[in-house]
């Protein structure tokens, strides 16, 4: 499996997290279909308890222990964040309508911040767009947490989050997160895209097992070299590999693409890059993912028409977030 840079407290359920959480209209649409809107936050801040001059010790006193929280994401900055997050109880099964609220603070306890309210977005897709891959899994997630989550300092920091579950206050685990973190790092919102070239069906002789591992293949997603558009057209690019993701997001990830595409503009490209060399854990991971400097799978980047990352979504995320972001290029 990919290295992911969490710290030593959260391992255990970002291995949980990763290995539970996954994350219309008509093709050829010149102008695509409006995004659905954001959904609505599950609770209000005023629905629990203010961060500020408290300590998450006195947070998790406001109610009883409650499930895990298991993080899909790695990989944070200063400043404003996507947290996706599952939830699950002590049978391993994912929790869902829950009202949540996430709290960070210093590595200590104090200087707690929040609450971060999270909304809850859907992974499902259209029949005509569930995989096989995705289909025969029976731990895949329908929907995953969401939080926009700000640090105010790069470092380590702490986390927790309360939830308002059948009527009761219950505390998630605290666990150790690393903000800011040195040595190589994906692109950013903001950054150039990096160029490389990602292979096509014309490439391997029109045989879409060599370059994608879902079930059915997605032979229309590597139809495109990234280098040849780059610069020119917004390209949503997903790096995944639905057979052998350590995570069991891939699957989910590349249908969602698949059912966006469907109803996207006709100039926006869409490319599905594999993890692994000739599709084999052993032979580790593609030149294009290197280059990326991914350390984690699946990752999906819309970048704009003058080759910038204008958003990245690392693990889950569901089709409306997709779909919002590819509008602010794709208009």
């Amino acid at each position: 499996m990919l290295r992911r840079g969490t710290e030593a407290l959260a391992t255990l359920f970002v291995l949980l997290a990763v290995a539970l959480l996954a994350g219309c209209g008509s093709s050829g649409d010149s102008g695509g279909t409006a995004p659905p809107p954001q959904p609505r936050p599950t609770a209000r801040p005023a629905d629990f308890p203010k961060g500020r001059g408290t300590t998450l010790g006195a947070l998790q006193q406001k109610g009883g222990e409650g499930p895990v929280l298991a993080p899909s994401v790695s990989v944070l900055e200063k400043g404003r964040n996507r947290y996706g997050f599952a939830l699950f109880d002590t049978a391993r099964k994912q929790v869902t309508g829950a009202q949540v609220a996430v709290y960070t603070a210093r590595i200590d306890g104090t200087g707690v911040r929040g609450p971060f309210i999270a909304r809850s977005e859907s992974l499902g897709v259209q029949p005509q767009f569930e995989s096989r891959t995705t289909a025969v899994d029976p731990d895949a997630a329908k929907s995953v947490y969401v939080a926009d989550v700000r640090f105010a300092s790069k470092g380590k920091h702490a986390m927790m989050a309360l939830v308002r579950l059948d009527g009761r206050m219950l505390h998630t685990n605290a666990f150790g997160a690393l903000v800011g973190a040195t040595g190589p790092q994906p692109p950013r919102p903001g950054d150039k895209a990096i160029k490389v070239k990602t292979l096509t069906l014309a490439d391997v002789g029109g045989d879409a097992a060599k370059i994608s591992t879902r079930t059915p293949a997605d032979d229309d997603l590597p139809q495109t070299n990234f280098a040849d558009v780059l610069g020119k057209r917004p390209v949503v690019l997903t790096f995944a590999t639905p057979l052998l993701c350590q995570s069991r997001v891939c699957g989910p990830v590349v249908d969602i693409v698949e059912q966006v595409k469907a109803s996207a503009p006709k100039d926006v490209a869409f490319i599905h890059q594999e993890i692994y060399k000739d599709n084999k854990v052993s032979e580790g991971v593609r030149p294009q993912v290197a280059a990326w400097r991914l350390q984690s799978e699946p990752w999906t980047f819309v970048i704009d028409r003058s080759g910038r990352v204008a958003t990245r979504f690392e693990g889950a995320f569901s089709a409306g977030e997709l779909q919002r972001a590819l509008a602010k290029v794709a208009s």
